[in-house]
């Protein structure tokens, strides 16, 4: 895909990995629809973008909201005239073991809520944003297609993450389906798994920890948010890549 002019909308785009493949597929001459709840974040992802000679709108959005999530991409659409792209980035954390035990007992356990909660902004959320992304696609007659999800490393099993890497494994399941199901409109499927990346949550760690991460990467440092946007970027351009995740890690979940 040529990403000159095409419309492309991004969640969870008002700040780290969101507002740097803006930025980077703005560069290309993307036009960007930033999909948020953070307004101020987003009100400075799209001076940045705007600045890059590119053009930006925000949409106030949570992506686990059916009817909002409808109401966005319509809106979307009328603003724009069409949608070429999609990437699924909105996520949170809500971190704890499945059960905590001390002397034998069973003290604390994963609520429900928050398990239910990162399903839903992770998962239910990036399933509503292609199923709007992928009927405009088809219905407005593009040439073609990209529905591009962040998933994790962790969807293979992170300790103290049963809600986060539940979410994120059946990002990768969905995504696979959607290549199969949408090939034939030409409309392509790829998910992302990065590892550790420096981002706002990264740094509020404590040095120490922060540190410890850093010795666990094979390559020894940090990811840095562009090597996500640079991953983007490769997906949408690549009009033979569809179905499959690429792992951004460092070589650490190899």
């Amino acid at each position: 895909m040529n990403i000159q002019d095409k419309v492309i909308a991004i969640t969870g785009g008002a700040k780290g990995i969101g507002r740097s493949i803006a930025l980077s597929l703005a560069a290309k001459g993307g036009k960007i629809a930033i999909l948020d709840l953070d307004e101020i974040g987003m009100t400075e992802t799209i001076k940045l973008v705007e600045n890059s000679g590119s053009i930006a709108r925000a949409y106030k959005c949570n992506v686990a909201d059916e009817e909002t999530v409808v109401d966005t991409f319509n809106q979307i659409a009328s603003d724009f005239g069409a949608i070429h792209g999609l990437v699924n980035n909105a996520g949170i954390l809500r971190d704890s073991t499945l059960i905590k035990v001390k002397d034998g007992k069973v003290v604390k356990k994963m609520s429900a809520e928050h398990f239910s909660l990162v399903v839903d902004v992770h998962m239910k959320g990036a399933f509503l944003c292609a199923r709007e992304a992928a009927s405009h696609m088809v219905e407005s007659g593009i040439d073609e297609g990209c529905i591009v999800s962040m998933s994790s490393g962790a969807f293979r099993g992170n300790f103290g993450q049963t809600n986060y890497s539940a979410a994120k494994a059946g990002i990768v399941s969905m995504s696979r389906v959607w290549s199969k199901e949408l090939a034939r409109f030409n409309i392509r499927s790829m998910a992302i798994a990065p590892g550790t990346i420096d981002t706002e949550l990264l740094r509020s760690m404590p040095a120490e920890a922060l540190s410890g991460l850093e010795k666990m990467v094979p390559l020894g440092r940090i990811g840095d948010v562009k090597n996500i946007a640079q991953t983007v970027e490769y997906i949408f351009e690549n009009d033979y890549l569809s179905g499959d995740v690429i792992d951004v890690n460092g070589g650490m979940f190899l």
